[in-house]
């Protein structure tokens, strides 16, 4: 406003300072104040074009920024729109999912009614199948007797046991025909739930990969890659003077340096191959190692019993060499885990492991660790396979269900020796087949690598 009113005080005086420079030719004589009021005229024309052009400036970086501003507005707009949008298809999500949850466990039940169905009738057609075997034998009796009477004309009473005979037999067949065919029907009907069960499996878990996929160990809290060695009581067993190692820490001070198979003999146990690890300034002996699931953990009581793979790569070492390493004194347990996002976490146990009486009894106490606890403590739990459930429960059999020899407690999600399942791969995914961490509080670890090692809680017996 300022700037409007200079701009009118000068107009009316420029034509006025430009016919007094005109004058000023004819009247060279002007006196000096004249000539420096003319000088101020033309120092105040001046800055009130400059004050013009400023405003004029002004007025375009306002609208300019007005525009930008609009711009912003309208991208926040668009934003919250789709965040808007993308809020009410996750809610659908999650709805189609329990809707596919409920369908299936409905579909499961009337599966499992219709297999019961299917027995029974097996079992009655297995009893026709008697009768008439049973039947068959009084046929060719009774053809014998149709022989003898081609020679000899029967009486009228055996012409119509024998009649009567062929027409139970016949009724007979018709009834099993029958039979069979509703058995066909109820097979095909089988055939047809357990189809719509795999489809909405794969729907299930579609999008349950895309959870589990993101399911890594990135923002947990994360400890120092630090060792503690508690010593207890009974202390670790020592290197023996005649040369035999009982373990690879023993193995580790008597000079080995270089991480890999070597043999070993436990106090009261025959010598058998481990695989040591050399790390944290010791030696680790592993009991169990995953890294691309080339190996079926999905084995018999014997065969975790004994121990099955490959020490170079993928391998179990068996509950019986690790009961007989673990008996000589007391030892910690150290989980190592890797996600697929090669995220590495550990978590560490202090534990006691039973023997073949106890069907090798696992008892955890955790120590330290990067994540969060997944397995009982303080709890006896029992190694169970398909073959041999020991699980309390009743109805359901944890290995044959979880696909992998494991200590179930309450059936629980994690199993370290669980099928091998990338979050690549095309097939079904059923959370309960896979090789997953589950804290009891907490979401699904998809796991691409893990192992589990024992070493002596007891250093100062191997200096």
């Amino acid at each position: 406003m300022k700037i409007i009113l200079v701009f009118l005080f000068l107009a009316p005086l420029a034509p006025s300072a430009k016919a007094e420079k005109d004058y000023s030719f004819f009247d060279a004589a002007a006196p000096p104040e004249t000539k420096s009021r003319f000088a101020m005229l033309d120092d105040v024309r001046i800055l009130a074009n400059g004050l013009l052009q400023l405003g004029h400036g002004l007025k375009d970086f306002v609208h300019k920024t007005k525009g930008q501003m609009n711009d912003i507005f309208q991208k926040l707009y668009i934003f919250d729109r789709s965040f808007y949008e993308l809020s009410l298809q996750t809610s659908e999500i999650k709805e189609e999912e329990e809707q596919l949850r409920q369908t299936t466990a409905r579909l499961q039940i009337n599966n499992e009614e219709i297999k019961n169905l299917s027995q029974e009738m097996n079992s009655k057609i297995e009893d026709l199948i008697q009768n008439k075997i049973q039947l068959q034998e009084k046929v060719w009796g009774l053809e014998d007797k149709v022989t003898k009477l081609a020679i000899i004309q029967p009486s009228i009473q055996e012409t119509e046991e024998i009649s009567s005979l062929k027409a139970f037999v016949e009724q007979q067949d018709n009834h099993i025909k029958q039979l069979l065919k509703i058995v066909e029907d109820q097979h095909v009907q089988l055939d047809r739930q357990h189809n719509q069960i795999m489809e909405l499996e794969d729907k299930l878990n579609h999008i349950e990969l895309q959870e589990l996929a993101e399911n890594s160990f990135m923002g947990e809290p994360t400890e120092p890659e630090a060792i503690s060695f508690p010593v207890r009581n009974a202390t670790a067993v020592a290197y023996r003077s005649d040369g035999a190692a009982p373990d690879c820490t023993a193995l580790y001070h008597s000079g080995m340096r270089s991480s890999g198979v070597y043999t070993i003999q436990p106090n009261g146990s025959e010598a058998f191959d481990v695989y040591c690890e050399m790390k944290f300034g010791s030696s680790w002996t592993v009991i169990q190692k995953r890294v691309d699931g080339s190996l079926d953990f999905n084995q018999t009581w014997d065969a975790y019993t004994n121990g099955f793979g490959d020490l170079n790569e993928e391998f179990w070492l068996g509950l019986n060499k690790t009961y007989s390493i673990t008996k000589q004194g007391d030892y910690i347990l150290r989980i190592e885990l890797q996600d697929w996002k090669d995220n590495q976490r550990h978590v560490e146990y202090a534990f006691s492991l039973g023997g073949p009486g106890t069907d090798y009894t696992l008892q955890l106490s955790r120590i330290s660790g990067s994540i969060p606890n997944a397995l009982p403590e303080q709890t006896e739990l029992r190694f169970s396979t398909a073959d041999r459930d020991m699980d309390t429960i009743k109805d359901f059999n944890c290995p044959e269900n979880y696909l992998g020899g494991w200590w179930h407690s309450e059936c629980e999600e994690t199993n370290l020796n669980g099928k091998y399942v990338t979050p690549r791969s095309r097939g079904r995914l059923d959370r309960r087949k896979g090789l997953y961490w589950k804290p009891k509080k907490g979401r699904y670890y998809l796991l691409k690598s893990t192992k589990i090692m024992i070493h002596p809680t007891d250093l100062k017996s191997f200096d």
